[in-house]
């Protein structure tokens, strides 16, 4: 009898293609994403969490966007027309993934909410590749946008936990990752249109930038992996990106908007020892010290710990420690 000859498995068909993955988070196809991390849900509380005190409730801002919004305890030993900070965050995840209803998320705001005394805006924006950047910042500035609205006078039939309590003079922008990315992007879009209603931006919180450049730093040979990994993942979330020095991805890069126009008086930038991010977080600080912006810049570096650890190990001493920093700043 003649041997049996192995029949070869079938090409895969071009849809199933992969153009990238990060295991174990997520693989692209051509012609789908899944995702296996930062997708799941939980719901907002609207009555005080009980860990915390802190409500939290979500809102539709238009069809791409939504927010959940979390108001922690009002002390009625205070005066009624005590009104509190505002942050609006953009959540990390490699333009990709993540979500502002996500668990992780939803416990860090409640205990920072609490800690810090501020209101939060926790934003959901469109994620790529379905929505490739600059979706993300689009999405970013209208949520901003709705937030000041309330700001008006004749703010009625808004959201009332922005109208009665939020002072709109102490607005504060945040995110981690590719989160503090965009908050980089809407400041500097405030710095060149301005907002209404004598709205302003005190300032902006930078957790773990993600920002890259073809010059290289110390820190890309913590995990050479890793920093190629961001690469490659840049140009799949950007497709009209000219590479790492973009100006989307590198704000230091020429032809850039100078960093001197950062429509914020005070910046915080916090940092991993063991982040392969790191420099590229110590030199924003840097550069923005160096520009002739007139405000106020500090930095927190967490020793020996990686890339958005707070949300990993968010009862680790260090998490704790940042927690403490991020809600003195946001309280100065």
């Amino acid at each position: 009898m003649a041997a049996a000859v192995p029949i070869p498995a079938p090409a895969p068909a071009a849809d199933d293609e992969i153009v990238y993955e990060s295991m174990p988070c997520i693989r692209i196809y051509k012609n789908r994403v899944e995702r296996y991390f930062g997708s799941e849900f939980v719901a907002a509380s609207a009555h005080a969490d009980a860990a915390t005190g802190v409500a939290s409730r979500d809102r539709v801002i238009s069809p791409e966007v939504s927010a959940r919004l979390y108001l922690p305890h009002i002390d009625p030993a205070k005066p009624d027309n005590a009104k509190l900070p505002v942050l609006v965050y953009y959540h990390g995840g490699g333009f990709c993934l993540g979500s502002a209803f996500n668990p992780t998320f939803h416990a860090y705001f409640n205990n920072l909410a609490a800690l810090a005394g501020v209101l939060v805006v926790s934003v959901e924006y469109r994620l790529a590749p379905e929505h490739p950047v600059p979706a993300a910042y689009a999405d970013s500035w209208d949520a901003l946008a709705w937030v000041v609205s309330h700001a008006a006078p004749a703010a009625a039939g808004f959201e009332p936990w922005l109208a009665d309590h939020a002072d709109f003079a102490r607005l504060y922008l945040g995110g981690e990752s590719a989160g503090a990315n965009i908050a980089h992007h809407v400041a500097m879009r405030v710095g060149a249109e301005g907002l209404p209603h004598g709205a302003a931006i005190h300032g902006l919180l930078m957790i773990h930038p993600y920002f890259l450049g073809t010059d290289k730093v110390a820190s890309d040979d913590l995990d050479p992996a890793a920093r190629e990994s961001l690469a490659s993942l840049w140009r799949v979330m950007c497709p009209t990106t000219t590479g790492e020095d973009d100006p989307l991805i590198n704000p230091f890069v020429d032809g850039a908007p100078g960093l001197d126009a950062l429509a914020c008086r005070r910046v915080l930038v916090c940092i991993g020892e063991g982040d392969v991010l790191r420099d590229r977080g110590r030199a924003y600080y840097d550069r923005l010290r160096a520009s002739g912006w007139s405000g106020e810049a500090d930095i927190w570096q967490a020793p020996g710990k990686g890339h958005t650890f707070h949300l990993l190990e968010p009862c680790c001493e260090e998490a704790v420690a940042q927690d403490k920093v991020i809600a003195e700043f946001l309280n100065n």
